[in-house]
């Protein structure tokens, strides 16, 4: 009895929008067990009112650091922040190597933004087991932005469109072969591309090539065509029309029946 009391109150003070409550919770459904399954229980009429966003790409494409600057252009608006960081597993200790959070020292301490790292433990697509209970409970939290920066993947390793409304995917000019990169799975979930590190030798070489591809596919006109913006993280240039174009796919989602889509595929994705 003592335990249900103090999961209904752990979860009384989340939806309340308690930051350590918040922690405690996390903690919880990251271990999982009866008592994270209850905590979810009583906290799911509480979600569904955040923006869910994520942001993949290759590893060193700047994705800590857009991730940063994200969490700042939002916090200037006015809007509250969860981010969930998906970091490596440490092979001795099996936690989360923290270097996604290192990178976000700084907003870490701002109000109104909340920073969690989350191991991989071994996931294969780019996410965390425990990502899409840490992402309800964030929601319920009252986040109204929540950002899922996933582990550097590969090819085909795509989880991520089945856990958020908005996926972006960071590109870099001087990976390797762009046109082979083209080719990759991954660029074909991408709900807006960006082009990060926009100031090195190559970078509209990268946008040009991403918007011919895109130009060559499919489409019936009227729905929402992935934008790609040319972006520097580090100086946090062109953040702010980034973070307009999540905005905008937000509504351009809802205008359609595609937000109701991506929810049922959401849905079916966490009964797997």
């Amino acid at each position: 009895m003592a335990a249900e009391t103090s999961v209904t109150k752990l979860a009384e003070e989340i939806a309340g929008g308690s930051d350590r409550a918040l922690s405690r919770g996390l903690t919880k459904v990251e271990r999982g067990g009866d008592s994270a399954e209850a905590l979810l229980d009583l906290l799911y009429p509480h979600t569904g009112h955040a923006h869910l966003v994520g942001i993949t790409g290759s590893p060193g494409s700047g994705k800590s650091t857009l991730t940063r600057a994200l969490a700042r252009a939002a916090r200037q608006r006015g809007l509250t922040v969860g981010v969930i960081a998906i970091d490596p597993s440490s092979p001795f200790s099996g936690g989360a190597i923290l270097a996604d959070r290192i990178r976000m020292n700084d907003v870490a301490t701002e109000m109104g933004v909340f920073i969690r790292s989350l191991a991989t433990h071994g996931a294969l697509g780019g996410l965390s087991r425990a990502a899409a209970d840490s992402i309800d409970l964030m929601d319920a939290a009252g986040k109204d932005l929540v950002f899922v920066e996933t582990v550097g993947v590969g090819q085909d390793e795509v989880d991520i469109m089945q856990a958020v409304h908005t996926v972006i995917v960071v590109s870099v000019p001087g990976l390797g072969d762009e046109i082979q990169t083209l080719k990759a799975g991954i660029l074909e979930i991408a709900d807006i591309h960006v082009v990060n590190k926009s100031d090195r030798e190559g970078a509209y070489r990268v946008v040009s090539e991403l918007r011919s591809m895109l130009a060559l596919s499919p489409g019936d006109g009227k729905s929402w065509q992935p934008p790609v913006l040319p972006c520097v993280a580090i100086r946090e240039e062109g953040v702010s029309s980034l973070l307009d174009a999540v905005a905008e796919h937000l509504n351009s989602l809802k205008a359609s029946s595609e937000f109701e889509r991506r929810l049922r595929r959401m849905a079916k994705a966490r009964r797997i």
